[in-house]
């Protein structure tokens, strides 16, 4: 485990094509280029890497220290009112794992769901059933190894406030909280704006952990626009009208000496972007 944080890309920015690149070499040293240490694998729209492709790309991306994850399927809805969609939620995740397993990384990171037309409380109560459940399944199918990353969510309606994701944190000592800061800036409606803000999280994190997951969660970052319902679309770090700023976290990661691996979600510059947090954060 790292002592320093890693930064890295959500999928591949619009300088990666065009530039050329194409291949899974062309990934490792495109990030690598970048001095990127983390790389976030998109499965939103349905696990479809084959394995042997991902072992080839988790090879290349090992030889320049570069972490894979795998950002699981966006319909995955652990709260559902429905009990086939819940079972189903299991489903995508252990295919996720088999694929993180076969890139060599050990991070699955997941949307919890939303409420629909339920309370907030009983979405939840639904959605920690369905953890034990994922828990369950992924130790009887071999991925015991495997990290769970329930992420903070950008829409009010959405499951995913810090609070109900550590509550998912709960179910298990491995389940290993994805700080979405952008996300929790659209939430609250602009909520994050300066050292305070960050620091409350980081101090709710620690109480309620109270271990090493304090230290080295994941987490996203980008710049979110938000609307009265929350997260309308991500940005990049050249729309400055909406944030959250990334200095003062930075700052703090530096100062608290924490290690977190950070992905950039940023639209079409995540590399670019990620590159600027990395500086930052060694600059601070």
């Amino acid at each position: 485990m790292s002592d320093t944080p890693r930064f890295g890309a959500a999928g591949l920015s619009d300088s990666f094509a065009a530039g050329g690149y194409k291949s899974p070499r062309d990934i490792a040293a495109y990030h690598a280029g970048f001095g990127l240490t983390a790389f976030e694998v998109q499965c939103g729209r349905g696990v479809r890497m084959p394995h042997d492709k991902a072992a080839v790309l988790g090879a290349q991306c090992a030889q320049v220290n570069i972490a894979l994850s795998v950002h699981a399927p966006y319909y995955i809805s652990m709260s559902s009112l429905e009990e086939d969609k819940r079972l189903h939620s299991v489903d995508y995740l252990l295919q996720s794992c088999a694929l993180v397993k076969a890139l060599g990384g050990r991070r699955v990171i997941f949307h919890a769901g939303s409420c629909g037309k339920q309370s907030r409380e009983a979405a939840l109560e639904k959605a920690l059933d369905t953890m034990r459940r994922a828990v369950e399944a992924v130790d009887e199918a071999g991925y015991g190894d495997c990290i769970l990353c329930p992420e903070t969510m950008g829409k009010v309606n959405q499951l995913g406030t810090l609070d109900e994701v550590l509550a998912l944190c709960g179910v298990d000592s491995r389940i290993t909280p994805c700080i979405d800061f952008g996300h929790l800036y659209a939430r609250t409606h602009g909520g994050i704006t300066g050292r305070e803000d960050y620091a409350a999280i980081l101090d709710r994190m620690a109480e309620v952990l109270g271990d090493d997951r304090a230290v080295h969660f994941h987490a996203h970052f980008s710049r979110i626009e938000y609307t009265a319902g929350g997260e309308k679309c991500h940005l990049t770090f050249a729309d400055t009208q909406f944030g959250p700023p990334h200095q003062p976290l930075m700052q703090l990661l530096k100062e608290r000496q924490l290690a977190p691996t950070i992905i950039c979600e940023s639209a079409g510059t995540q590399a670019e972007d990620a590159r600027t947090l990395r500086l930052a954060y060694e600059q601070a």
